[in-house]
């Protein structure tokens, strides 16, 4: 693992030599972004190839001859690696020009410091082989992030994301401490190896444990609640790296756990596809009724988070009914899902940004026409919500269609995975149409008509280095999704690796449907030009005028006519409103000649309302109450350290 550790070394190089020259902004940046995105594709690299080539790699730190840190590398942590090294490397060179213009030279400096710490301990955490090495790369993981989504602190509703993150963060790493520690107490081995020798009952609560513990990170409903805040507070290609990989380390400790527990009774596939269905749907039903672009994309990962645990859960369901083809087809779609929302996801999360750099707002109400002077982000984030919504010839469409034939694969009248297929299927039916739904409103709203506000209206597009990074991943989304063939053997590759006994003549009929799938897109695309063609035939000597839009009876029409966000989705959200109420505030209007009145409205997340109630509020209430211990004095602060010494000795 030379190779892995040298990338490791080259990003957190680039983070310490941006925090020591901290004060020479654009020195620091330069070698923030060198470092980092070096760093990332020696990584990238070495992935890949250890990936296409099925090697396995292992390294142990001793310390002290009393514990060891032990890292591996196989099949799925390689997998899972690639999308991060990747997204990661496309947001290092992102934010070069992201942060351009930052006022605070120091505080870049530290950025970076952190950016360069979460990319290492997330890579960590994807090869961390025992109990010790996980919790403490988990631990990293969350406290660089945590000071990335408050990068911005004067803002108060930033400062609350990163409370609420933190609170999230830990509650969740307790859930996975106390699931280690179940299993530490059977076992009395630190390693992970031994998992699967715990007794039946032991492992199902120990799956469950750590499926809300893994939740909580990847934003499953109703755990989810610190996501929608944190995204829109980070910097974006920190909510690119957060969306479309941080939250993925859920899901590979959620696969990782599965697997080394050897658990093939139903529950964890049930499991997983009701949670999936759950989040899948309200997470795209209340990233529907977002205003705030950065907070739509935020739900939407909720969304797709949702879709992943469904094509998982089939692949679960697929192993515990023994129908191979079910498994393998559902594992299969959830890990190409995982790789296909790492790329549309941090690609329209940098769409996103270029949108805040210009226009200077977040508001969707607040842009429009944004596509006459924003040309290239405009076509990126319109390939991005294309393949978001799961449309051919999008890479998107190729991860749901693997897990639609999963769950086709399970509908059988005397298949145990009957009821969980169905209830599979229908739900990715419905997400695929208010997805579709979601992001025409984002593309309409915010790209068509014309300028809202003097803001969007001067808007423009600069910065090479966030065009490219937005240009490369569109053209990722669509050569995957029209050559899925070249990208289908690492998922497989990463199925292979979970240790289910499949044979390899059971993966021939998955690289057939990849080349099935080539060849309709080709012939859609095919289709395509020469609709376009003929149409441009026709047309040649034809005079084309253009005219305004025709207003309804009124002769001079205003922006204000145009669609607002919250007007386009109302017949959906009136339809969900049992799970999404609405709260409006506007005074009456009164008197005969009245004051200048308001509308605020705003979708209400119910896990949000009960959450907050019952777990940060009062986590937040009995800290607050403990502010009295930090109150400057050195001396009572070597107090606390003894004590606790002395209790320590109590104990070992």
């Amino acid at each position: 693992m030379s190779q892995f550790f040298t990338a490791i070394l080259i990003i957190t190089a680039g983070g310490g030599l941006s925090l020591i020259f901290a004060k020479q902004a654009k020195f620091a940046k330069i070698m923030g972004v060198l470092c980092l995105s070096l760093g990332c594709l020696w990584g990238l690299i070495d992935a890949i190839f250890k990936l296409i080539y099925s090697t396995h790699a292992e390294r142990s730190f001793e310390f002290l001859n009393v514990f060891s840190l032990s890292f591996k590398m196989d099949g799925l942590s390689a997998f899972f690696l690639m999308a991060v090294f990747g997204v990661c490397l496309f947001s290092s060179l992102y934010s070069f020009d992201y942060m351009a213009h930052e006022k605070k030279p120091v505080r870049v400096g530290i950025h970076y410091f952190f950016f360069s710490i979460l990319i290492a301990s997330m890579v960590l955490v994807i090869t961390a082989s025992n109990i010790l090495a996980f919790m403490l790369s988990w631990e990293a993981m969350s406290l660089s992030s945590f000071f990335l989504v408050i990068y911005n602190y004067e803002a108060s509703e930033n400062r609350k994301a990163g409370y609420l993150y933190f609170v999230f963060s830990h509650v969740g790493a307790m859930f996975i401490l106390a699931a280690f520690a179940l299993m530490y107490g059977h076992t009395g081995n630190l390693a992970f190896g031994p998992m699967a020798e715990v007794p039946e009952t032991l492992k199902i609560l120990i799956f469950i444990f750590s499926f809300i513990g893994f939740g909580s990170k990847a934003g499953v409903f109703p755990f989810h609640v610190w996501l929608p805040f944190a995204h829109p507070a980070a910097p974006s290609h920190i909510s690119a790296v957060m969306s479309g990989v941080m939250i993925k380390t859920g899901i590979y400790g959620m696969i990782r756990v599965y697997t080394l527990l050897d658990l093939h009774t139903p529950l964890p596939g049930m499991v997983m596809i009701i949670a999936g269905v759950v989040s899948g749907v309200l997470g795209v039903v209340y990233a529907l009724g977002q205003s705030d672009l950065k907070r739509l994309l935020a739900y939407s990962s909720v969304e797709n988070i949702g879709i992943i645990l469904m094509g998982l859960g089939i692949g679960m369901m697929g192993v515990s009914s023994a129908n191979p083809a079910m498994a393998i087809l559902g594992f299969t779609g959830g890990f190409l899902h995982i790789l296909n929302h790492s790329i549309f996801k941090s690609l329209l999360f940098m769409g996103a940004g270029m949108v805040l750099h210009q226009a200077g707002t977040r508001s969707i109400d607040a842009l429009g026409g944004l596509l006459k002077k924003m040309k290239i982000t405009g076509a990126c984030v319109i390939i991005g919500s294309l393949a978001i919504s799961g449309l051919p010839p999008f890479n998107g469409f190729v991860g749901e269609f693997f897990i639609y034939m999963g769950g086709f694969k399970g509908v059988a009248p005397n298949s145990s995975a009957f009821i969980m297929a169905i209830l599979a299927i229908a739900g990715l039916a419905v997400i695929g149409g208010l997805a579709l739904a979601c992001f025409t409103k984002v593309v309409g709203v915010v790209f068509q008509g014309e300028p809202r506000t003097r803001a969007a209206e001067k808007a423009t597009e600069k910065g090479g280095t966030m065009l490219f990074s937005m240009s490369v991943m569109a053209a990722l989304c669509v050569l995957m999704g029209i050559f899925p063939g070249l990208i289908i053997q690492f998922p497989l590759k990463a199925v292979a690796a979970l240790g289910l006994g499949f044979d390899k003549a059971l993966f021939e009929p998955v690289l057939s449907i990849t080349g099935n799938l080539s060849f309709a897109a080709l012939i859609f695309l095919l289709v395509f030009f020469l609709v376009g063609m003929v149409r441009a035939f026709f047309y040649r000597k034809k005079t084309i005028t253009s005219s305004g839009t025709w207003g309804c009876g009124f002769t001079q029409p205003t922006v204000k006519m145009q669609y607002t966000g919250s007007s386009y989705a109302s017949f959906i959200m009136d339809f969900f409103s049992p799970v999404a109420p609405l709260s409006e505030e506007h005074p009456a209007i009164q008197g005969r000649f009245p004051l200048k009145t308001h509308y605020k409205s705003h979708i209400d997340d119910i896990a949000g309302l009960y959450m907050n109630r019952v777990v940060v509020d009062p986590i937040l209430f009995f800290f607050d109450k403990l502010r009295w211990i930090q109150h400057g004095d050195i001396h009572l602060y070597i107090g606390y350290i003894l004590l606790a010494i002395v209790l320590l000795l109590f104990f070992i």
